[in-house]
């Protein structure tokens, strides 16, 4: 079982082409993990690419939907194989699941479906995601500094001093930003994920 995303971006014909940047982006990080084809321009304003790790999948999830321009759809399943080099030259079940679940996404409240084999996981990973949604759509520019300050391994007290605030100031805007919320629905989405795809 592998995981395919395929991402579509929303309002394009307003704001430009965004695909070379977000390429750029999903493709140079050396910390990209799991990561078994790169992502590519599939078709239009979509990109496409293929992941081997629960985790990793989630995390890109997360980071596409703080972005907040692009239609997510992950397809759990099979590929064929093996992968060719060119992630557009792939297919398999995965594949076809990702495109429903993009589809889907282009009328769901929160942007991100989630499809495969066994659609009761599936639906409860896409509930979390959906949950995870919702609570950094309410996030300010603030709770967000301090959340990327925590990602980054600081304590409250150096994050205090680097945006000069009180370290109880910035407990209080970790927890309006729901930072603990985010981390355990980034957990459980990654052991959903893992279990379904191990079972």
């Amino acid at each position: 079982m592998v995981f395919v995303l395929t991402v579509d971006q929303r309002g394009s014909r307003v704001s430009g082409d965004l695909v070379p940047e977000l390429l750029t982006d999903l493709n140079r990080r050396p910390r990209r993990t799991g990561l078994l084809r790169k992502f590519e321009r599939t078709a239009g304003d979509e990109v496409q690419g293929v992941l081997s790790e629960a985790r990793a999948t989630i995390d890109l999830i997360v980071e596409l939907l703080r972005l907040d321009a692009w239609y997510v759809g992950l397809g759990i399943g099979e590929v064929a194989e093996p992968l060719p080099r060119s992630t557009r030259a792939g297919n398999g079940d995965a594949f076809v699941y990702a495109r429903e679940a993009v589809t889907k996404a282009k009328s769901s409240p929160h942007h991100v479906n989630v499809c495969g084999p066994d659609d009761r996981l599936a639906e409860q990973v896409e509930t979390v995601l959906w949950l995870m949604a919702s609570v950094l759509r309410r996030r300010s520019e603030r709770g967000w500094a301090v959340a990327d300050l925590l990602a980054e391994g600081l304590t409250r007290r150096e994050i205090g001093v680097k945006l000069g605030i009180s370290q109880s100031a910035v407990t209080q805007r970790a927890q309006a930003a729901g930072v603990v919320e985010e981390q355990r629905g980034r957990l459980l989405a990654s052991e959903l994920l893992e279990l379904g795809t191990a079972a």
